[in-house]
C-alpha cells in the first residue's frame, strides 16, 4: 500500500487549506502533520530543509518535497488526472490556459487585497494590534475592482476558467471563506449576482466543507 502524502502545517492556514481541499477533491489519501507556528516550528532546521523560506505548507510524496501551495496543487492534479474531480487541471489546452490565466489573477490581483483585509479585520484584533483603517479602505477598493471583473466573467461562464470547476476556482476558497464568514465584508461577494452564485457553488462542495470541519475541530 502506498504511503500517504504528507502535508505540514495548520489547516487554518490559507495556503495549507488550499492543498488540503485539492487532495480531497482528487481523493488522494494524506497525512496532516501539525506545525506549531506559535512555537516557531516552521523555523527549525529540520523544517527549513523541506521549506527553505520557513513557511507553510511543506509537502512530501515519498522522496519528493515541494512547497508553495499552488505548485503543490498543480502537481497533485496532474499526477492523479483520473482520480476524484477530473476537471481540476483542465480537460483541454484552452481550459488549462484559461485556468492558468485566472490562477495568475487570483495570486496577483485577488490575494493581495483580500489578505490585507483578512489580516486587518480578523487577525489584528486577535493579536491586539491596532487596525489600519486607511489600509482597509484602500484594499477594499482594490478588491471591489477585482470582483467587478469576476462578476463580468462569471456572467458568461459557470466557473472562472469555463464551465468546469478547476484549480482557478479552488484557489479562491481559503481567503474568500475568511472574508465571507469571519468579517463584515460578505456583501462584497453576496451583492454581486454572479459572484454570489459562484461562491455558493464552490463553497458547498463536499471537499471544502470537510476542510472547514478540520479548521473548526
Amino acid at each position: 500500500m502506498a504511503t500517504p502524502v504528507k502535508v505540514y502545517g495548520p489547516p487554518l492556514s490559507t495556503a495549507v487549506s488550499r492543498v488540503l481541499v485539492c487532495l480531497l477533491e482528487k481523493d488522494v489519501p494524506f497525512q496532516l502533520v501539525p506545525v506549531s507556528m506559535a512555537k516557531m516550528e516552521h523555523k527549525k532546521p529540520d523544517y527549513i530543509k523541506m521549506q527553505p523560506f520557513g513557511q507553510v505548507p511543506a509537502f512530501q510524496d515519498d522522496d519528493i518535497t515541494l512547497f508553495e501551495s499552488r505548485a503543490i496543487c498543480r502537481y497533485i492534479a496532474e499526477k492523479y488526472p483520473n482520480k476524484g474531480t477530473m476537471s481540476l487541471f483542465g480537460t483541454n489546452p484552452l481550459v488549462k490556459a484559461s485556468m492558468d490565466q485566472w490562477l495568475e489573477a487570483e495570486s496577483q490581483s485577488f490575494i493581495p487585497p483580500s489578505s490585507v483585509l483578512a489580516f486587518q479585520i480578523v487577525f489584528a484584533p486577535r493579536m491586539k494590534l491596532k487596525q489600519d483603517e486607511a489600509l482597509i479602505k484602500q484594499n477594499e477598493a482594490k478588491l471591489v475592482k477585482v470582483l467587478d471583473v469576476y462578476e463580468n466573467r462569471l456572467g458568461s461562464s459557470q466557473y472562472l476558467a469555463g464551465d468546469e470547476f478547476t484549480l482557478a476556482d479552488l484557489s479562491h476558497l481559503p481567503n474568500t471563506q475568511f472574508l465571507v464568514e469571519k468579517t463584515n465584508r460578505a456583501e462584497l461577494f453576496t451583492s454581486r449576482k454572479n459572484v454570489s452564485r459562484w461562491w455558493s457553488e464552490i463553497s458547498t462542495r463536499p471537499a471544502w466543507k470537510k476542510v472547514v470541519e478540520m479548521q473548526n475541530a
